[in-house]
C-alpha cells in the first residue's frame, strides 16, 4: 500500500478540527514534501518522525513522499501531528496494517528516541474525536488531561514502539486514571451572614479601599 490516511485533530481556538493525515510513496529520488499550509514546527517533524522511526526498529522509506494535511486552508501548529505522520508512514510503507489506522486518532510529539511527549489540547481532541465515533490515543504524559474528557475512548502510550506493539495485539494500551475532584477550602463569605447590613457594608468599604476597621458590640 503506497497511500495512507490517519487522523488528528487541529487547534482552532477552542475546538479541535478534524485533520487527515495523507501519506503518499512514489518511485523517484527519495524526498520529503509536506503541504496543507504547516507551520515551521509542523515542518520539523520529518526530522523526529524519521529518527523516531529508525530508533524504534523502523525503517524510514527511501522513496518520494508526499504528505498533505487536509483541509489545506486551516493553519497546523504543533507537533501532535507527529504521531500521525508516523503511523501514516508506517501504513503506507507496509510495516502495519491498514486496520490500525481504523477507527483511532493519534495526537503526540516524537521525541528523537521514539518517545511520545505531551501536547495542548487534550481535552477538546478527546471529546471531538468521541463526538465522530472514534478512539484517541495520546502521550501518557497528558494523562491528568485526558482523565478530564470522562466518557471517551482515550489511550496513552508512552512511545512509538509501545503504541505498535499494542496495535499488533500486545499489551493494551491503558486508560486514562479517573479525575477525583478534590474539596477545596472553605472560607468565610459575607454572603452567608444575615442582617447586619450597615456592618457588611462598612467591611465591605473598608476591604475595598485597604482601611483599618474595629467593629465594637455584641
Amino acid at each position: 500500500m503506497t497511500l495512507a490516511v490517519a487522523h488528528g485533530r487541529a487547534l482552532n481556538g477552542v475546538d479541535a478540527v478534524a485533520v487527515d493525515v495523507e501519506v503518499h510513496l512514489s518511485n523517484g529520488l527519495p524526498a520529503f514534501t509536506l503541504v496543507g499550509l504547516p507551520d515551521t514546527e509542523v515542518r520539523e517533524s520529518r526530522e523526529r518522525v524519521r529518527s523516531a522511526l529508525l530508533v524504534s526498529g523502523f525503517v524510514f522509506p527511501a522513496r518520494r513522499i508526499t504528505v498533505n494535511l487536509a483541509p489545506a486552508d486551516l493553519p497546523k501548529g504543533s507537533g501532535a501531528f507527529d504521531l500521525p505522520l508516523a503511523m501514516a508512514l508506517l501504513v503506507a510503507s507496509g510495516q502495519l496494517p491498514a486496520q490500525v489506522l481504523a477507527g483511532r486518532e493519534f495526537a503526540g510529539e516524537l521525541g528523537l528516541t521514539g518517545e511520545l511527549r505531551a501536547v495542548r489540547g487534550v481535552l477538546p481532541m478527546a471529546l471531538a474525536a468521541a463526538r465522530s465515533g472514534r478512539a484517541l490515543v495520546v502521550p501518557a504524559a497528558n494523562a491528568s488531561e485526558a482523565a478530564l474528557a470522562g466518557g471517551t475512548d482515550t489511550r496513552l502510550a508512552g512511545s512509538l514502539g509501545e503504541l505498535v506493539r499494542a496495535l499488533a495485539g500486545g499489551e493494551p494500551l491503558p486508560v486514562p486514571p479517573a479525575a477525583v475532584a478534590v474539596p477545596g477550602e472553605t472560607l468565610p463569605d459575607l454572603a452567608d451572614v444575615r442582617g447586619q447590613h450597615a456592618a457588611r457594608l462598612a467591611l465591605e468599604v473598608a476591604a475595598a479601599g485597604g482601611h483599618h476597621l474595629l467593629l465594637c458590640g455584641p
